[in-house]
């Protein structure tokens, strides 16, 4: 029975019960408990010339020895319905299975948080994901620092004709020359910031004729499903090339911590294929066009079709 103790108010004194002893209950078989980050403030990637995305921590931070954080989510979906089977060869069955059938809650029992710098053009894509706990840089209490972004002559884009959202080629020389001495010009505007910054002008103003290329950075911790959603956007082809780097880092720092899960997600999500029921019925009547007037649909229709192998010459009907 725990002890008990007196309290005094204006009236009468109240018995009250203290709370229940905190049990410390050792690992299961007396397994030795391993750092999931190898006992590292942080695991650090650069991203660009002065962005970088570093991991600083996740949850379950100490995992039994031999295994991974993977085993958070099988112990999650095992909850529902008892202890199960325990082998890791069984855990990595129940994870794909989970993946490929989209249980995504036991997913959502992992977290990670990072640290990460990138340019605010970059920022404003990334904050679309909404599904994070968020702590960016401010401008309103602290001077930006001057950082800029900038890509090299040769990787400059030329707009995409089918992609109103990306560029893909490279552009000429001459106009990416242009481009870059426009972004310097953008880039001389610290210097007026500083200045008015000394001169009185209050951060939280000043601040407002910087250009998107200056760098940002914050902290961003998310669920390991809201990841998973994160990186089949921002790691798509179709996705900017720019954020499309910070989520490769990103992917090459939780790996080593849930590899069943990612192996899962690239042979289900990132490197597998849709087909929409349009596209099934022209796949079973043999035909090479899809039953839409929609030319972005035949497009991808037809990038599918390359990439299964399937030659669409070889049809005649239209």
């Amino acid at each position: 029975m725990a002890d008990a103790v007196f309290t005094r108010s204006s009236a009468t004194p109240v018995k009250v019960e203290t709370a229940a002893p905190v049990a410390r209950i050792a690992p299961e078989g007396g397994a030795k408990l391993m750092d999931v980050m190898g006992g590292a403030a942080r695991h650090e990637i650069r991203v660009h010339e002065h962005g970088f995305i570093a991991l600083i921590d996740a949850m379950p931070r100490l995992v039994p020895e031999g295994q991974t954080a993977d085993m958070a989510i099988v112990q999650a979906a095992r909850v529902s319905y008892g202890q199960g089977t325990k082998r890791v060869s069984e855990d990595r069955g129940l994870i794909r299975y989970l993946l490929r059938h989209r249980h995504t809650t036991p997913f959502e029992m992992v977290e990670f948080k990072f640290h990460c710098a990138m340019p605010i053009f970059i920022a404003r894509q990334w904050i679309r994901h909404r599904t994070a706990s968020v702590n960016e840089y401010s401008g309103r209490y602290s001077v930006m620092p001057d950082r800029f972004y900038r890509p090299s002559l040769e990787s400059v884009r030329a707009q995409s004709v089918t992609n109103r959202q990306g560029g893909e080629e490279p552009i000429n020389l001459e106009t990416a020359q242009q481009f870059l001495d426009y972004l310097s010009r953008a880039e001389a505007l610290y210097n007026e910031y500083t200045r008015l910054n000394e001169q009185g002008v209050a951060r939280e103003l000043a601040r407002t004729g910087l250009p998107v290329s200056l760098y940002t950075e914050w902290y961003w911790k998310c669920d390991l499903h809201n990841i998973l959603r994160f990186l089949s956007l921002r790691m798509d082809a179709h996705a900017q090339k720019e954020i499309r780097d910070y989520a490769e880092a990103m992917c090459r720092l939780i790996e080593p911590i849930v590899p069943i899960t990612i192996e899962a997600f690239r042979d289900y999500e990132l490197e597998s294929m849709r087909l929409t029921r349009l596209e099934i019925e022209a796949l079973r009547e043999g035909r090479a066009r899809i039953a839409s007037d929609n030319r972005r649909e035949q497009a991808e229709w037809e990038a599918k079709r390359a990439a299964l192998g399937l030659d669409a010459t070889r049809d005649p009907r239209p």
